[in-house]
């Protein structure tokens, strides 16, 4: 099966870290992988998405016009790019700072409070690692393994005492897709 997933929100939100994690970790399970960014004109506070493509055959673009998932972790994120994802594909949204449902009923659906989860694990930014956790677990298009080892890659040796704090994130986003 091949996975094209749009993950989207606000500069300063991880969403290339998500994006890029998503990636290595298809990597590590020998899958074909594409990640494109695409950033607004701000670093922080501007728009960021990512588009990311998991395939076991080669991926001819890196572009995703009809995605099997979306992250949307801002509500212009999640008014941009619903329509582009496929009929019978995911939407996992960030109800922390999104009030407004996706007006599809032909996807699922998962509302994430992902900036709620990640305080209450002790740290605002892992936001995007709860939404990632909930993506991998609903959509099987890696390990949750993966990522974790992923993240050791990922994060500098300064940050590596992040990783169970980045653990928890990843397990709590995966319990809401259960």
């Amino acid at each position: 099966m091949t996975h094209k997933v749009i993950m989207a929100g606000f500069g300063g939100q991880g969403v290339m870290l998500m994006g890029q994690l998503l990636a290595y970790s298809a990597m590590l399970e020998d899958k074909h992988v594409s990640w494109l960014p695409s950033y607004g004109p701000e670093m922080r506070g501007g728009t960021a998405n990512c588009m990311v493509i998991v395939s076991e055959q080669p991926v001819a673009s890196p572009l995703v016009t009809s995605a099997t998932a979306l992250i949307a972790m801002n509500l212009p994120s999640l008014i941009k790019f619903q329509d582009s994802v496929k009929p019978g594909g995911l939407i996992i949204y960030n109800s922390s700072l999104i009030d407004e449902k996706p007006n599809r009923d032909d996807v699922t659906v998962l509302a994430v409070p992902c900036n709620d989860l990640a305080k209450e694990i002790g740290n605002p930014r892992v936001a995007n690692i709860v939404a990632l956790g909930a993506l991998v677990q609903l959509s099987k298009v890696c390990q949750l393994n993966s990522v974790l080892e992923s993240l050791k890659k990922a994060l500098p040796e300064r940050h590596h005492h992040l990783l169970p704090l980045n653990e928890k994130a990843l397990d709590k986003g995966a319990s809401l897709a259960d």
